[in-house]
C-alpha cells in the first residue's frame, strides 16, 4: 500500500481512533487529521498522538484527504456524507466503521451521487466497553475480522485501498452483502447488546437495586459487560437495523418460552438437555470451529 499524504478520521473515538494509530504505526499514514463532536476528546487524540491535527468540521478534515473514515455513530452519517461530498478529490477513498450497513448504504446512494464508486462500506468487529480517543490503541484491529460490503458501484482501486489498509491494520477481511451484514449481526451483537442493556435496566429500577447488585458476581459482570458500551452508538444502532433485530427478539422469545414450562413442571432432564447443547456450541465456537 502507498502511504497516504493525508488521512481524515471522522469520529475519533475507539475505531476511529485505532484505525489512525495502525496505519501510522505501519507508517502507512504520513498526516492524520480528526474532526468530531467533542472539543475535549479531540484535544486529548491530538495530545496522545492520535491525530495530527484538529480540523473545524467534517468537510475540513476531509479536504485534500487520500482516506477518509467515518467512525461516528451511524445516525450521523448521512449529515457527514452531505458534508464531506463536496470537498472529495476525484481519488479520495471513502468508508465507514459502522455496525449496520444497509442504511450507511442508503445514505451514501443519497448524498455521495457520482462519487459512490469511491466508497466502500465496512465494519470492523473489534472494539471495547469503553471508548473515546483514550481507548484507541494501534494493536485493536489485529487478527480481528473486517466485513466489508462493497456495492456493485464500488471500484476496484477504492475497494483494494480499503482492503490493504485494514490488512496493514492486522485484520482478517471478510466480504457479505449489506443485509445479509445486518441480519448476521443483529443475531450476535446486537440482540446481546440489548439484552444486557435491559437486564441491568431491569435490576436498577428494583425497590431493592442496591441489594441485587450488592450480591451480583462475576456471573452477572460477564452477562452485562457489554451494557457498559455507549448508549448513544447502541441506540442508533437499534433503530437502524430494527427491523432484522424485533425478527431476532422474536426469535428469542420464543426459546424462553420453549424453557419456560420446563422449569415449571421441574423438567430437570429438559433444562439440561438445553443446557448441555448450547455449552457444546459456545465450546465449539470458542476453538474456532465455526469460522465463516
Amino acid at each position: 500500500m502507498i502511504p497516504l499524504e493525508r488521512l481524515a478520521v471522522i469520529g475519533v473515538g475507539l475505531i476511529g481512533g485505532s484505525f489512525a494509530l495502525a496505519l501510522r504505526s505501519a507508517g502507512l499514514a504520513r498526516q492524520v487529521i480528526g474532526a468530531g463532536r467533542s472539543p475535549g476528546n479531540l484535544e486529548l487524540a491530538l495530545q496522545h498522538g492520535v491525530i495530527d491535527a484538529i480540523a473545524a468540521d467534517a468537510a475540513q478534515a476531509a479536504q485534500g484527504a487520500d482516506l477518509v473514515i467515518v467512525a461516528t455513530p451511524v445516525a450521523q452519517v448521512p449529515q457527514v456524507f452531505a458534508a464531506i461530498e463536496p470537498v472529495l478529490g476525484t481519488k479520495a477513498v471513502v468508508t465507514d466503521a459502522g455496525s449496520t450497513k444497509q442504511d450507511v448504504v442508503a445514505a451514501a446512494r443519497a448524498a455521495l451521487g457520482a462519487k459512490l464508486a469511491q466508497f466502500v462500506p465496512a465494519h470492523p468487529i473489534a472494539g471495547a466497553e469503553h471508548g473515546g480517543a483514550i481507548a484507541a490503541t494501534a494493536d485493536l484491529f489485529r487478527g480481528k475480522r473486517v466485513v466489508l460490503t462493497p456495492l456493485a458501484e464500488t471500484s476496484p482501486q477504492a475497494l483494494a485501498q480499503v482492503e490493504q489498509a485494514w490488512e496493514a491494520c492486522g485484520a482478517r477481511l471478510f466480504r457479505m452483502a449489506p443485509r445479509e451484514h445486518d441480519a448476521v449481526f443483529a443475531a450476535v451483537s446486537h440482540l446481546p447488546h440489548l439484552l444486557a442493556y435491559a437486564l441491568v435496566h431491569d435490576i436498577a429500577e428494583r425497590g431493592n437495586a442496591a441489594q441485587l447488585f450488592g450480591y451480583a458476581a462475576s456471573g452477572f459482570r460477564d452477562f452485562t459487560r457489554i451494557a457498559s458500551s455507549h448508549p448513544e452508538m447502541w441506540r442508533d444502532i437499534c433503530v437502524a437495523n430494527r427491523e432484522a433485530l424485533l425478527a431476532e427478539l422474536e426469535r428469542y422469545g420464543a426459546q424462553l418460552a420453549a424453557l419456560r414450562p420446563m422449569i415449571e413442571r421441574g423438567d430437570a432432564a429438559a433444562l439440561e438437555r438445553v443446557f448441555a447443547a448450547a455449552r457444546a456450541a459456545r465450546e465449539r465456537w470458542l476453538k474456532g470451529d465455526y469460522e465463516p
